[in-house]
This record gives C-alpha cells, sequence and structure tokens, in this order.
C-alpha cells in the first residue's frame, strides 16, 4: 500500500493528479505533446513509472483529465466573476476581460487542435464537453441579455461561436474587443452593477 501524503486517500489522489498535470504542461511547453511519455510524465511527477497508469491509463487519458481539471478550475473562476452582476452587457463585459486575462492560464495549446486530432473519438468527445461547458456559460449570457430586450440575437449558436472567435486574437487590445463584442450583440442601455 503506498504512503498517503495528505489527510486523505481522495486529497492525496487529487494531489497526485496535479503533479501529473503540472508535469505535462511543463513536458509539453518543453517538447512538445509528441514527445511526451508516460515514463517522462512519472519522472517529472516524482511517481514511480507504474504508479501514473494507477492513475491515468496513457496519454489520451492525461489530455483529458487534464482538461477536466482546467475547465473546472476556469469556470469556476468565472463564475465566481460574473456573480457580482445580473445585468447582461456587464456580464458579457466580466466574461470577456475575464477569458482574455486567463486565456494563457487555459493551456489551449495543451488540448488544442493538434493534440486532438490525435486522440480517440471517445477521447475527443470528452474534450468537447469541457469545451461546451465554458460555452454554456457564454450561451446563458446572450440568451439572458436577448430576453431582457438588451442584446439583439437571431442565431444564439452563431452567436456564442462568433463571440469566442473574436476572443482568439491576443496582438489585440482587450478593451477593442469588448467593445466590438458588445456592439456586434447590440448591447442597449445603460449598465446596472448589482451586488
Amino acid at each position: 500500500m503506498p504512503r498517503i501524503s495528505a489527510g486523505s486517500l481522495e486529497e492525496h489522489r487529487a494531489a497526485l493528479r496535479r503533479r501529473i498535470f503540472d508535469a505535462f504542461a511543463e513536458l509539453v511547453g518543453e517538447r512538445g505533446y509528441d514527445a511526451v511519455s508516460m515514463a517522462a510524465l512519472a519522472e517529472r511527477a516524482g511517481l514511480g513509472r507504474t504508479t501514473i497508469y494507477h492513475h491515468f491509463p496513457d496519454k489520451a487519458a492525461v489530455v483529458v483529465g487534464f482538461a477536466s481539471h482546467e475547465t473546472e478550475r476556469y469556470v469556476e473562476r468565472l463564475r465566481a466573476a460574473l456573480g457580482d452582476t445580473s445585468d447582461p452587457a456587464e456580464q458579457l463585459r466580466t466574461y470577456v476581460r475575464h477569458h482574455l486575462a486567463a486565456g494563457d492560464e487555459l493551456h489551449v495549446e495543451l488540448t488544442g487542435p493538434r493534440v486532438v486530432a490525435s486522440l480517440s473519438p471517445d477521447a475527443r468527445q470528452q474534450i468537447r464537453a469541457h469545451v461546451l461547458a465554458v460555452e454554456e456559460v457564454l450561451r446563458a449570457i446572450v440568451v439572458d441579455g436577448a430576453a431582457a430586450g438588451r442584446f439583439v440575437v437571431e442565431d444564439v449558436h452563431g452567436t456564442v461561436a462568433l463571440v469566442h472567435a473574436c476572443l482568439g486574437p491576443r496582438h489585440l487590445p482587450a478593451g477593442t474587443i469588448e467593445a466590438f463584442v458588445l456592439r456586434a450583440v447590440g448591447a442597449t442601455g445603460p449598465a446596472t452593477t448589482t451586488a
């Protein structure tokens, strides 16, 4: 039986998974996804070669687990930031600002199209579910804004996709992107912040 290095077995497992995810992010950043092996992950995480397989059966499972972990953290922080207002335009501003500020934290290159393309259809579907979790937050803002008459939206699905497309260019000032997105949805009326 392995020695538990936390208060409970669950905490111990969570800590080991975080070490594996940190090692994964570092190694992919240094070598690229294709050059990362399970043995290298285990070594960087400070685990035995076989121990890593108790947590993840293969590298694809690490990618899916990493995406899940990152998405949960991101959505939790996003929802906390959005909790400060019920005004759809302010929520959309907050969403845009948060996404642009946290973009580097999302490690998109670690679960981006090239990596995802190398995964099985099942693993790709699991990754897509994490993207949908983030999109669902934006979808709710867009739907609420349209229902409140604050946004002019003819196609919710298209609007969500286009807003996310606007969040990609990192070389533009955040204020420019924010103003463009709000104009694109026809944000109307004064912003009212509620606590």
